[in-house]
């Protein structure tokens, strides 16, 4: 069987190439070049099993199990990258694994014989991940400039983000790329990210904004769920000049019930707030028991606002040395209009 022509990461072009990922499920939801489908092969088990007989066994007798579990699984793999073709009929067919080994080989040499032009990635989805690490890297050496939008719990920072990143400001939302908030309810209705696939969404905004010379970030901890922010951004939040959000207590209150929509979501809202029970005083965390008991969740937030999140939030600022611009308001369209009169006169 001829070799298969193989193609590199950096020659990938989302408008030439329609990508295909033969990886397991696992593996392909852990992260996964953007745009690529997934095509697996193997199931998460019959990776596993494969695995175990490479290991434990041979490689000749993992490649003959391999090729056992592969072969009644053609006429559906080709089904779907044909399926997928008729929507891209001017884009050349990829096929990747995890280095550019043996199950993207074989599937590319495979649909090949049976008709499809197929191109396979060399070194896999690893030289994408190989790609990421040298951009983080060179980010780390030569940081932007960063302007960090800042303020108590549940001001809308998030909110204020997404709508400057709609209008083209170069916003990097760190919450929405770790799909977690970033309290302790942060992952509730949300799917949390690896930190690959964290990295790989940062990896993407950066590309974007390569020629933007400054970065907009809110402030955040070093670590966002399942995900460690990378240190640049982290110094660019210390160093960097900060647009601190005020806003009435009951608003805040407001939208956090709002956003986290406790009624729906109320056992994991329960179980997020007894993980507190350590660091709240007992009488505190007695009465917030009881209005979770009551369900008066506005009360529930104001105790965890007060008692938690605000004297945490004070704790951090002491740590902060750089220039700080107040904004104040009582409605969100007010405060947008102040922050991005503010970013404005730095950019």
């Amino acid at each position: 069987m001829n070799d298969i022509q193989t193609i590199q990461i950096n020659e990938i072009d989302s408008d030439s190439h329609l990508l295909f990922d033969v990886r397991s499920p696992k593996e392909y939801e852990e992260y996964h070049i953007p745009g690529a489908k997934c095509l697996s092969i193997f199931s998460n088990d019959e990776r596993a099993e494969i695995g175990t007989i490479y290991k434990q066994i041979s490689k000749e007798q993992a490649i003959e199990r391999g090729l056992e579990i592969a072969a009644p699984k053609l006429p559906e793999l080709l089904k779907k990258i044909k399926n997928e073709m008729v929507n891209n009929p001017d884009k050349q067919v990829v096929i990747y694994c995890a280095r550019g080994g043996m199950r993207s080989k074989s599937i590319a040499q495979t649909m090949s014989i049976l008709g499809i032009d197929c191109l396979q990635l060399d070194g896999g989805i690893r030289s994408y991940r190989k790609q990421i690490e040298k951009m983080l890297e060179e980010y780390a050496q030569n940081p932007k400039k960063i302007i960090v939008i800042e303020g108590y719990t549940g001001t809308m920072k998030t909110k204020f983000l997404e709508k400057l990143q709609d209008e083209g400001y170069p916003v990097i939302n760190l919450e929405g790329m770790a799909s977690h908030k970033g309290s302790i309810f942060g992952r509730i209705g949300e799917d949390p990210a690896s930190q690959k696939k964290f990295e790989s969404r940062l990896f993407e905004r950066l590309k974007a904004l390569k020629d933007s010379p400054v970065l907009i970030i809110e402030s955040e901890s070093k670590r966002i769920g399942r995900v460690v922010v990378p240190e640049f951004l982290l110094e660019g939040k210390y160093s960097g000049t900060r647009i601190h959000i005020d806003m009435p207590f009951g608003m805040r209150v407001k939208y956090i019930c709002d956003v986290y929509d406790p009624l729906f979501h109320r056992e994991e809202i329960e179980e997020a707030v007894l993980k507190l029970s350590k660091r709240i005083p007992f009488p505190i965390m007695t009465e917030i028991e009881e209005a979770l008991t009551q369900q008066d969740y506005e009360k529930v937030v104001s105790f965890l606002l007060e008692n938690y999140y605000d004297p945490k939030y004070e704790f951090a600022e002491q740590k902060y040395e750089s220039q700080c611009i107040k904004v104040c308001g009582d409605s969100f369209d007010y405060l947008y209009n102040e922050i991005k009169n503010e970013i404005n006169k730095i950019l």
